[in-house]
């Protein structure tokens, strides 16, 4: 366990260099996972697809394998040497969206888009792991908020640069041109990324056995609804900002684009940032702010979105999507530091990809469902906007579950930590 104290000269710029890696990884991740969603309409009329079928190859060949795999890839992070894993799944991601490209039909694009899935699925629990290795616990909160700023900015990146992309180049190429360059960062991941030492006493353990004693920490439980419940909302906002822009207020896509990618890529990576950063801080005081400020966050944000999706003005609701979503997004990285605080080294990435799992099961097999669902409800068209205000009410009920975290922290912290309570 490294501690403060130890936390200087080579192995702090060693720690950071690593961050900066796996954030670049991180922002691949997420590049290859959204230029799918920005391609729809070219692929769909070349390869003579329905609106269904693009929905399963965007959605649902990508989560569910995803999640199939994540739980086994977590257990293999747990087992060995998770820098070499990260470059692996990157580099079979990589090679995977570039496949796309070669696709000829609905099912060898369905293949396709599913090995992205199941690459992607490993490298966020050994990636989780390998930072609560490296950094000391104080920082931990920031460590893991920078890695997970990665998601808003791929975001911004895949519908700003995905949208520029598709219109100097066919949609085959632009897979290839955002697919291959993933190999030459697993390259370069292989040479940076430090992979830290661990404790030969520290044997992994069966993954039954993981999962069981998860369950059995309050604060993990708890911790786990707040994060799928506000993951739920979040799914919402992502899928369907973008067609509330269009429809509400009458944008094109490419405005709708660029405003809501930049909403998320700079509110977004600030928000997940400060979360972090602020729980750190105000755990010097008392531990339990950890999960205090990501609630506090969740809360705040609902006056703001629901004064941007009901009223009729463009620039309100731009200013109100931003402040809302800088809040929203406090619970990005510093939740899963929560969680990792909470188990011992070799079952870190078991704890990131149980997470992670429910998280998206939960929240973003969900959230889309539930808000299209509440949008046809209410007539569709205009209906979007009361359905995305309507799933602020979701941010409430995580935010019980965050208090009841705050509950049981304390203690869970410190039979996993002796002397953590006190210092945070």
């Amino acid at each position: 366990m490294i501690t403060e104290s130890d936390f200087v000269g080579d192995r702090r710029r060693v720690a950071y260099v690593s961050l900066g890696m796996l954030v670049a990884v991180n922002v691949m991740s997420q590049l290859d996972r959204q230029i799918m969603s920005v391609l729809i309409e070219p692929i769909r009329r070349d390869l003579a697809l329905s609106d269904t079928q693009m929905g399963v190859i965007t959605g649902l060949a990508f989560t569910v394998f995803y999640i199939l795999a994540g739980l086994p890839l977590g257990r293999l992070a747990d087992r060995t040497n998770r820098r070499n894993m990260i470059v692996a799944v990157l580099s079979f991601w990589s090679l995977m969206t570039a496949a796309c490209g070669l696709a000829r039909g609905y099912w060898t694009l369905f293949a396709a888009r599913v090995g992205v899935g199941i690459g992607e699925s490993g490298c966020a629990p050994a990636a989780q792991s390998i930072l609560a290795d490296t950094f000391p616990a104080e920082r931990l909160g920031r460590a893991l908020s920078t890695y997970q700023m990665a998601i808003p900015i791929g975001i911004l990146i895949g519908l700003s640069g995905g949208g520029w992309l598709s219109d100097h180049f066919t949609w085959r190429q632009v897979f290839m041109i955002v697919g291959l360059p993933g190999l030459a960062v697993a390259t370069l991941a292989f040479f940076v990324i430090r992979e830290p030492a661990r404790n030969p006493r520290d044997q992994p353990e069966p993954a039954t056995v993981v999962l069981e004693d998860l369950l059995k920490i309050p604060t993990i439980r708890q911790l786990a609804l707040a994060l799928s419940i506000q993951t739920l909302t979040l799914a919402a906002t992502a899928t369907f900002n973008f067609t509330f822009m269009i429809r509400i207020h009458g944008l094109s896509g490419a405005e709708a684009g660029l405003i809501t990618g930049v909403i998320v890529g700079v509110a977004g990576a600030f928000g997940t940032y400060l979360g972090g950063d602020l729980g750190d801080r105000l755990a010097r005081r008392d531990p339990r702010w950890r999960i205090g400020c990501l609630g506090v966050g969740a809360v705040v944000s609902i006056p703001f979105s629901l004064t941007a999706y009901l009223s009729e003005s463009l620039p309100v609701a731009i200013a109100g999507l931003t402040l809302g979503t800088i809040g929203s997004y406090m619970y990005a990285g510093a939740g899963h530091a929560v969680s990792q605080s909470l188990v011992t080294p070799r079952r870190r990435a078991m704890t990131a990809a149980a997470m992670l799992f429910v998280m998206n099961l939960f929240g973003y097999g969900g959230g889309t469902v539930v808000s299209g669902a509440i949008s046809d409800a209410f007539g569709g068209e205009e209906g979007i906007r009361y359905s995305l205000a309507v799933m602020q009410i979701f941010l409430v009920w995580a935010g019980v579950h965050y208090a009841l975290a705050m509950r049981t922290y304390r203690q869970d912290l410190a039979a996993t930590m002796p002397g953590a309570d006190a210092a945070g």
